[in-house]
């Protein structure tokens, strides 16, 4: 048996779970609600406040889906209890963050400003003080859309290995390489 997928997802105070047809798996908690649809070999179903996942056979497919569906749901249970957050990091001479609601202006180093719009799903925020590098901070409920939205802001500019300017997030360790080495 997966060791993740035996676990039974528990419900904090305030979440409720919902099973529809075609193994649609809801989550209701007080920051907002999520759907996930489930594998119809996977069985699912709720028990004294908690959900339990169930397989057919060790099959490495079924295997898989048992504890990648189990892990979903939990994932989901915490983005609407507690949400999640990301952090990104400008650092570059010039660059520049700033938003307007969901719309993001960021100034990367190229000729112009990329103009970025934020998924009305997740909250942005840019905080740029004095002597500190701009960051970028994404929240939200849904993990998988947050972890997106990184990802393609981070891809904007990446990291380069030589001076380590670019979107990075905040605590990424980025190797650096010697650069060519100096004269005879």
């Amino acid at each position: 048996m997966s060791r993740i997928g035996k676990k039974p997802v528990a419900a904090p105070g305030g979440v409720t779970f919902t099973i529809g047809k075609d193994n649609v798996v809801t989550v209701k908690g007080p920051k907002g609600e999520l759907k996930q649809a489930v594998d119809r070999d996977i069985t699912v179903e709720v028990k004294d406040g908690q959900v339990i996942f169930g397989r057919p056979t060790d099959q490495i497919r079924h295997r898989a889906m048992h504890g990648l569906y189990r892990a979903l749901v939990a994932n989901m249970v915490k983005g609407v209890t507690e949400g999640y957050e990301r952090k990104l990091e400008l650092i570059g001479v010039g660059f520049k963050a700033a938003n307007q609601g969901n719309v993001l202006d960021l100034a990367l180093g190229y000729s112009h400003n990329i103009i970025f719009e934020v998924p009305k799903e997740l909250k942005v925020a840019t905080q740029q003080e004095k002597g500190q590098n701009p960051i970028i901070t994404l929240e939200g409920i849904d993990k998988q859309l947050i972890g997106q939205v990184a990802a393609k802001l981070r891809s904007l500019r990446k990291p380069e290995p030589y001076k380590g300017k670019g979107v990075r997030y905040v605590g990424e360790v980025v190797r650096k390489k010697a650069g060519k080495a100096a004269g005879k």
